[in-house]
This record gives C-alpha cells, sequence and structure tokens, in this order.
C-alpha cells in the first residue's frame, strides 16, 4: 500500500470515528431542543431539559476531545480550522438571535440550541470537506 493510500486510509478512519461518536450527540441535541420548545413548561419539563442540554454539552466535548487524540497533526489543524470556522458561524448567529430576541420577534432559548447544532454540523461538513479535498 502507496504512503498515498494509507494517508487516506487513516484520514477516512478518522472522519467515520467522529461519525460514529457525533452521530448520538446530535441526537440528544435534536431531543434537548425538543423538550426546551414548549414554552409553558412545569417543573419537571424544565428539569429534563436542564439535564438533556447538559449532557449534551458534555457529550459534545467528549467526541471533540476524542477526535483530536485521534487525529494526526494534519487533521488536528483541519479540525481547528473548522471549529473555528463554525465558531464564528456561531457567534454571529447568537448575536443575530439577541438582536431578533430584544426587538420581540423571537425568543433567544428557542434557537440557542439549534444554533449549536448547527454549528456542530458546520464544524463536521467543514472539516469533512477540506480532508477529502485537501490529500
Amino acid at each position: 500500500m502507496t504512503e498515498q493510500a494509507q494517508q487516506n486510509e487513516v484520514a477516512r478512519a478518522a472522519r467515520r470515528a467522529v461519525l460514529v461518536d457525533g452521530l448520538p450527540v446530535v441526537t440528544l441535541g435534536w431531543v434537548a431542543l425538543a423538550l426546551g420548545s414548549s414554552p409553558d413548561q412545569s417543573a419537571t419539563q424544565k428539569a429534563w431539559w436542564i439535564a438533556a442540554t447538559g449532557v449534551f454539552a458534555l457529550a459534545m466535548a467528549w467526541v471533540m476531545v476524542r477526535a483530536f487524540r485521534r487525529a494526526d497533526e494534519y487533521l488536528r489543524k483541519i479540525q481547528l480550522e473548522s471549529m473555528a470556522i463554525a465558531f464564528a458561524v456561531v457567534l454571529v448567529a447568537l448575536q443575530v438571535a439577541a438582536v431578533l430576541d430584544s426587538a420581540d420577534v423571537i425568543q433567544v432559548h428557542q434557537l440557542t440550541q439549534l444554533i449549536i447544532i448547527g454549528g456542530m454540523t458546520i464544524w463536521h461538513v467543514t472539516a469533512d470537506l477540506r480532508t477529502r479535498f485537501n490529500r
């Protein structure tokens, strides 16, 4: 097997590992989003929403740590750059949501988790595309 083929196989395995780790986390994010979407919640519903959101945040951090530990230097660079792009998108989206909230157009708590899930999606797609087309 040539060196290029080995690098492609390593990159494919890293993408697959992040996808396998990331799918349950994204699913948990959608569950937390569904739990928090009701405007009139009881105390029990709020507790479930807070718990699901906390577990989602911890699971997201766990996936990121595992992804960085598995990656070589080149993949770490791509992941960091992809995370920076996603971070910028999330910051802008949260700022827009805050402005819309202050104008009473939307409520920020309804969009926050959706924005974070979108940021994770942007991170994964950007990292995947850059890995596929830069090697």
